[in-house]
Parts: C-alpha cells; structure tokens; sequence
C-alpha cells in the first residue's frame, strides 16, 4: 500500500498497525537527527523520539491538516527536546554545573572519503570542535541551524514548525554561521 501524506493520517487516526509502522519507518531517522542537534547526547534524542511518537499515539485524532504532518511531527519534535532541557535545567539548578556530557554520538558532519591516520586524527578534533561550537549556540540559534543545515528545512518550514516569522529564522541562522565560523576558524585549512 503506498503511503502518501493523506492517506498515512488517515492509516493514523483509524488506529491502522501498519501506518504506525511507517510513520515511524519514514520519520524516525530524521527525528532524530533533528533531536541531537537540538540535545547533542545520543540517550536522550533516542528518549525523546519514543516520546514524540507516543505523543503522536495520542494526539493525530487532534491533527487537522492545517500543516503538513512533517511541519507537525518537526514542531513536537523541537517542543520535546526544549522541555526535556527545562526540565534538566530547573531539576539540576542548585548544582551550579554543566549537565552536558563529552560523550555526543554520531558526526553530524557530512561523510567523506577515507583518510590516512593524521587526517582521520584532525577530521575527529574538528569534529569535536564543531560539537563543542554548536553546544555554546543559544538554543534558539541552534534549533533553526540544525533544522536549515542538517534538515534541509526551508525557511519557511523552519517558521511554521517554530511559529516564528521568516525574517527571524534568517537572523537565527545568520547568528549560528556567524558563531559557528568564528568558533571553527582554527580549523580552516584541515581537511
């Protein structure tokens, strides 16, 4: 059966196995992606991805179509991660310590080809970097820079899943690039 978007709500809303299935087989992979470039830490994006498909579970009957389902699934996906951070944030304040941890997973820099011991050594240091860049964003900054670069969400897309307005995502990704390019200066030239 193939699965466009109308009939894949509708598979949902009817409580149809086998459109869980797919909606899961289709989205989980980039859910995720956009999670950990929101939490940089592997455990939690996978919590909140389970979280976001539960609360799909729960609330397609709600989803009227007004937005694409991917737009929807982008904006819970995004509110998940910001209150998982709020959480940790008022539970963890009185520690006066970072909750962040050194262990991130997966590159989110694109892949390439194979490189000799040196060069594999520096691509892991500027991967580092980059991990560590992204983590000094401000959230807001960070949030429209991994749905824009390593989403490929368009502007407008970025708006309607933030509820903000076009102008202001383009001002968020400037303010990323910008932080961003400063931070990784001192690895220009490794390639």
């Amino acid at each position: 059966m193939p699965w466009d978007e109308p009939t894949l709500v509708a598979g949902l809303q009817s409580g149809d196995e086998a459109a869980y299935r797919e909606l899961i087989r289709c989205y989980r992979d980039k859910l995720y992606r956009i999670a950990y470039g929101i939490t940089l830490d592997e455990e939690e994006s996978r919590d909140i991805i389970q979280d976001v498909f539960l609360l799909v579970f729960r609330k397609i009957s709600k989803f009227k179509g007004e937005s694409k389902l991917t737009t929807w699934l982008h904006r819970i996906t995004v509110n998940q991660c910001l209150n998982l951070k709020r959480r940790w944030k008022r539970r963890f304040r009185r520690f006066h310590h970072s909750i962040e941890t050194d262990d991130a997973g997966e590159s989110l820099l694109p892949e390439s080809e194979d490189y000799q011991a040196e060069t594999l050594y520096r691509r892991k240091e500027v991967e580092e970097a980059y991990r560590n860049a992204l983590r000094t964003l401000p959230e807001e900054a960070r949030i429209v820079y991994v749905l824009k670069e390593i989403e490929g969400l368009t502007y407008e897309e970025i708006g309607r899943a933030l509820g903000i307005l076009k102008g202001t995502v383009s001002s968020r990704l400037f303010h990323a690039r910008r932080c961003l390019k400063v931070a990784l200066e001192p690895y220009r030239r490794i390639k």
